[in-house]
């Protein structure tokens, strides 16, 4: 019997080695690879009001979200904003 609040680690599949890199390389502020856009870039420091977190959803609501390109992890934030405002009224 396992005890409360202890994991059995044998049942937890490893995230593979890439998927560090994978997300990296795919987050919704990757800038393009064209030399140009660092020429103006600014530095800014992350948005102060926003958690990092890991979350599992299914992999059709993910395509749906990064079918329009960079900035697909806000457009789930503000689909959840509303939500949140629409069950607080």
């Amino acid at each position: 019997m396992q005890k409360h609040g202890m994991s059995n680690w044998k049942n937890i599949a490893p995230m593979p080695d890439t998927a560090p890199e994978r997300d990296a390389h795919d987050g919704p502020d990757k800038p393009p690879a064209d030399a140009a856009f660092w020429a103006d870039a600014e530095p800014c420091a992350p948005d102060p009001h926003k958690v990092p977190i890991h979350i599992r959803i299914s992999p059709e609501i993910l395509a749906f979200f990064k079918k329009d390109g960079p900035g697909y992890q806000t457009r789930i934030n503000r689909v959840l904003e509303q939500y949140v405002q629409w069950q607080q009224k």
